[in-house]
């Protein structure tokens, strides 16, 4: 199999390429960005299936070119806003298999309108397969499959539950930074009360979770809020959270309010959330341990009495200070390595319908992907992480 990278030197896409040259499915790699000496550079580093090239993706031509004897098409070149539509539209009709982790809602419902494209040509897409879009959807693909019927959906996580990527601290502002201004600014979709609907982000949203405390989590503009009733018709909300401490939910608000009021700059609101992070301040310390870092909650019927379930990462490997590794893994790893498994996949014909999907479309086991995540992730820290069982809690509010 030979995978075109594309982005493939950016802070994400480094775990999940580390990762992919040791795949015995995969023959060979580009690593392709507009960046020549950060893709060859990157490259250097790898073992001998990897090579570079230089690619602008804004250039249609080289586009296309460049996907000439590709099997697989990773996408990490964001925004996705700008660059997820076309470079999908390219693979399809280049004949090449697809993977992305795109997290901006804007290019998610048109993303998903060239499905019929990708069946035709017999292409599998799958977009979003990273730790939010991606292992949130498994996990209230889980929760939904506990419940007879789903009419609320919630996917979220602790916007302090990981860190930055070293690489990325190393930019003043980074793509992950640019777009968490962007998902809490102006305004963001979201499915509820049956319907798609624009709303200010931010606003809070209590959660139910079973077994927990109820919560308040932010609305954030993202993909998962979208897709989920592209598949359960019969939902009627379906919205994507970040919670953490007070403070840090003031201070996200306080951000957005200057941006929307244009007393700041969305380039120097970036700004602020990486000298936050520098400073040691940041979210990751405003967090709240008895939270969910990422979870995924579905809220129904079972057996003809309103039930809810909530999908997550375990707590109690989380607070432990014997089996704590979640501290490792930073925003790089839990991104790039789901990434890199959906390439396994691809590459070893575990997925192979046609057709553009998001994760929780029904192409992916949940259960068998999250445990090879744990897996790749033990090896990419270097310490292990257990099993499903011991890292995915499932809490239900019949028990």
């Amino acid at each position: 199999m030979r995978i075109l990278a594309i982005g493939g030197s950016g802070s994400m896409a480094r775990y999940a390429m580390r990762a992919t040259q040791n795949f015995n499915a995969v023959d060979e790699i580009v690593i392709a960005d507009i960046n020549k000496e950060a893709a060859y550079s990157f490259a250097s580093t790898l073992n001998n299936k990897v090579s570079a090239i230089q690619l602008d993706v804004t250039d249609s031509k080289a586009l296309k070119n460049s996907m000439k004897g590709v099997d697989i098409v990773v996408n990490t070149c964001g925004p996705f806003f700008k660059f997820g539509t076309p470079i999908l539209s390219t693979a399809i009709s280049s004949g090449c298999n697809y993977v992305d982790i795109c997290d901006d809602w804007e290019p998610t419902l048109d993303m998903l309108n060239l499905d019929s494209a990708a069946k035709s040509a017999g292409i599998s897409a799958t977009i979003g397969l990273g730790a939010s879009p991606g292992l949130t959807n498994l996990m209230a693909l889980i929760a939904i499959r506990e419940l007879d019927s789903v009419s609320k959906v919630f996917t979220g996580w602790d916007a302090g539950g990981t860190s930055i990527d070293e690489t990325a601290k190393k930019q003043s502002v980074n793509a992950a930074m640019m777009h968490a201004v962007e998902q809490i600014t102006g305004k963001v979709k979201i499915y509820q009360d049956s319907t798609y609907k624009m709303v200010k982000p931010l606003k809070g949203i209590d959660v139910n979770y079973p077994g927990l405390t109820t919560f308040t989590g932010n609305i954030i503009g993202h993909p998962e809020a979208l897709t989920f009733p592209h598949y359960f018709k019969d939902l009627k909300d379906s919205i994507n959270l970040a919670h953490g401490g007070s403070v840090g939910s003031f201070i996200l608000k306080a951000i957005a309010e200057l941006v929307n009021v244009g007393l700041l700059s969305k380039n120097k609101a970036a700004n602020v959330f990486a000298w936050l992070e520098n400073q040691g301040s940041s979210e990751r310390n405003l967090s709240s341990n008895h939270l969910p870092v990422m979870y995924g909650y579905a809220d129904g019927l079972k057996n003809g009495v309103p039930a809810s379930v909530g999908v997550c990462l375990s707590n109690e490997q989380r607070n432990s200070a014997s089996t704590n590794h979640y501290d490792a893994i930073g925003m790089g790893e839990i991104t790039g390595i789901p990434l890199a498994c959906g390439i396994k996949m691809l590459a070893e014909g575990k997925i192979n319908k046609s057709g553009v999907f998001a994760p929780e479309a029904g192409h992916i086991d949940p259960h068998d992907f999250i445990t090879d995540v744990l897996d790749e992730l033990s090896k990419a820290i270097n310490k292990p992480l257990g099993n499903f069982e011991e890292n995915i809690r499932i809490n239900r509010s019949w028990e």
